[in-house]
């Protein structure tokens, strides 16, 4: 790949803006579920069913959940979308704010990342 195209490339990526906010992960024979933050949310369900399929996410209820019941029983969803402008700045506090109002309105949820 020439350096021209790399370098448009690494500008894309930096200008892209990506879905933020809180993500679910719901067993659906259990009814349990499970809240995230997150700054991409296509990317952290893609991480988190790797790390499920493969064995090894840190959450080990939800690991057992989803061991048992398998990848089909499981409903993932976006519940919260953060709206933004500039894709540099830094939105942690905002999606902070916006994962303890879905805990305070869902409060049988856990945390997928504790």
């Amino acid at each position: 790949m020439d350096t021209g195209r790399k370098k448009l490339l690494k500008e894309e990526y930096k200008l892209r803006r990506p879905e933020m906010g809180i993500i679910s992960y719901r067993c659906k024979s259990t009814g349990e579920f499970f809240l995230g933050i997150s700054k991409d949310t296509k990317a952290s369900f893609n991480s988190n069913s790797f790390k499920l399929s493969s064995g090894r996410h840190p959450n080990k209820n939800l690991q057992e959940l989803w061991t048992q019941y398998g990848e089909n029983d499981f409903e993932l969803s976006v519940v919260k979308v953060l709206k933004y402008k500039d894709p540099a700045d830094d939105y942690t506090e905002k999606l902070e704010k916006l994962f303890d109002q879905c805990l305070t309105e869902n409060q049988d949820a856990k945390r997928i990342w504790k």
